[in-house]
């Protein structure tokens, strides 16, 4: 049995939530999301949607848990930066995160690239993407720029690491999350002294180092900057005028600034000391294990805590909806997320994850999937071990996930054999009316 405290009942009962309250610490700090990342390993999911934009969890974007992290965290002062295929970024922020005052200091602010340099180029890095937004951030005169990825899932209190940094009077401080040494490849890996001080930082190093006396873990950045504002805009100075600059924060900033700066690391990790909850969902395997990951009985990532809640906009829909109640023809769902508008029409869910608005008909069976917002899929369909996309209209006796050499002919197939399925994939072309590449 299930028990609940008396101050448990009364906060579930309470119909507002409670975020940190916004200090002078906090209020001094502006938040830059850098949401213009191309997202090429994600293939066709970023083929018209920017990366960040891609949606999770049932009902959420990507980008919705960085933004969601600020605002509980008592961060207000928030700047996004996009640039490839912002369309549909661009509209969610604009509905889902208009709800802060402008008129006291509190915003989310679409900073989309602009060529504001003498070059009139677009961003090349993350570093370059600040230093052409270098004016706009000495409007809002912050005495520190939190710099945050907006293309991984995860749930942080970015207050703690910013109380940090100022006990520090660090020049600027780097998230860090510990890896196994089989994955450190793939990050920034840094080592650190017994204060944390970072002593070495390699961008995704062919032959990682492991953590002293645990070489098989490896302690690799989270994409989370805090820095003092002074010292950022040395260092973008210094980095724009470098002609062999990537203009990268993970490639340049960091490494070069090491020996001449103080320079911590702030590790995210569990109050018992284990590594916390962290995502990046860069990949179509690591999309979809991410999602998957959700249908567990108790998953690493709560989304039910109601101290943290994840922001985003939601379309207003009915419940969802199981029926028929036969053998062979039963409307249910076993380890499963159905999202609201979802309509179960005697077909059968397991351990997958249902998005919005969806249709699944008579006799289907799903397993091991994400279906992603408004997809239809017939009857007699069997799916298993795929991303559906959005707005697919799954036929009839369709047969998904089984025959892998038919699969290839037409889907997109990855290492781990994830079958992606997009609209184009199945000759509807929702999107392609608008490419000139499409007779």
């Amino acid at each position: 049995m299930t028990t609940v405290t008396p101050e448990e009942q009364a906060r579930n009962y309470r119909y507002y939530v409670e975020p940190q309250l916004v200090n002078d610490l906090t209020r001094r700090t502006l938040v830059l999301v850098l949401a213009g990342g191309e997202g090429s390993r994600l293939h066709d999911l970023t083929r018209w949607r920017a990366k960040p934009a891609v949606p999770f969890g049932g009902k959420f974007r990507i980008v919705d848990f960085a933004l969601s992290n600020c605002i509980n965290s008592g961060l207000r002062r928030i700047g996004v930066l996009t640039q490839y295929r912002a369309h549909s970024l661009i509209r969610h922020i604009q509905r889902a995160w208009s709800f802060l005052r402008n008129e006291i200091g509190e915003f989310v602010e679409i900073l989309p690239a602009q060529q504001r340099t003498l070059e009139k180029r677009w961003y090349k890095g993350t570093a370059d993407a600040l230093f052409q937004n270098i004016d706009i951030i000495g409007r809002h005169s912050p005495d520190y720029v939190m710099v945050l990825g907006g293309d991984h899932v995860y749930t942080m209190d970015y207050a703690r690491m910013l109380v940090q940094h100022v006990e520090n009077e660090a020049d600027f401080t780097v998230g860090c999350i510990e890896v196994p040494i089989g994955e450190a490849s793939r990050y920034g890996i840094m080592s650190v002294d017994e204060s944390f001080r970072i002593t070495r930082f390699n961008e995704k190093p062919v032959h990682p180092v492991g953590l002293p006396g645990r070489p098989e873990a490896a302690l690799a950045s989270m994409g989370i900057y805090i820095f003092s504002t002074s010292k950022l805009y040395r260092l973008l100075h210094s980095d724009a005028i470098k002609l062999n600059s990537s203009h990268d924060f993970g490639k340049d900033i960091v490494p070069h600034a090491i020996d001449n700066c103080r320079v911590f690391a702030f590790p995210y990790c569990n109050p018992d000391g284990s590594p916390a909850y962290w995502r990046d969902v860069g990949t179509v395997d690591s999309y979809w294990e991410a999602n998957i990951e959700l249908c567990g009985v108790e998953p690493e990532l709560n989304l039910y805590n109601r101290q943290w809640p994840i922001w985003t906009y939601q379309t207003q829909l009915p419940p969802a909806k199981f029926v028929f109640d036969e053998d062979g023809r039963r409307g249910s769902a076993i380890d499963s997320l159905i999202s609201a508008g979802v309509i179960v029409s005697g077909a059968s869910v397991k351990r997958s994850v249902v998005f919005f608005g969806c249709r699944l008909g008579n006799c289907s069976t799903v397993r091991n999937s994400v279906i992603l917002p408004k997809v239809t899929i017939g009857a007699d369909c069997r799916i298993v071990n795929a991303i559906i996309d959005k707005g697919c209209v799954i036929p009839d006796g369709t047969v998904i996930g089984e025959d892998l050499k038919d699969d290839a002919r037409k889907y997109h197939i990855t290492p781990k054999g994830i079958r992606l399925v997009t609209p184009a994939m199945l000759g509807q072309h929702l999107y392609e009316l608008l490419d000139p590449l499409v007779d």
